[in-house]
């Protein structure tokens, strides 16, 4: 795999799920898909849920995060780049 800095990596980010008429579409039918509040009724279980939703919205935070930042959006958190 090529090496892109961050900064392109969040480029590419922007064009393919912001610019891209598909990639947008795509990405609305992750976040309608993956992002769940928090499972508050039925014990365990319901811990269990919140932490497997946790982890997908894991990965719709990233997308975002990364198409924020190609906004110029200063980002706070200590998130590791890649």
């Amino acid at each position: 795999m090529t090496a892109y800095t961050t900064e392109q990596m969040d480029q590419m980010f922007k064009r393919v799920f912001e610019q891209n008429a598909e990639g947008a579409i795509v990405l609305e039918v992750l976040i309608n898909r993956f992002a769940r509040n928090a499972v508050t009724v039925g014990g365990i279980d319901a811990i269990l849920k919140t932490y497997q939703q946790s982890g997908h919205r894991e990965v719709l935070d990233h997308i975002m995060l990364r198409i924020n930042r190609a906004n110029g959006v200063q980002d706070n958190s200590d998130e590791e780049q890649q």
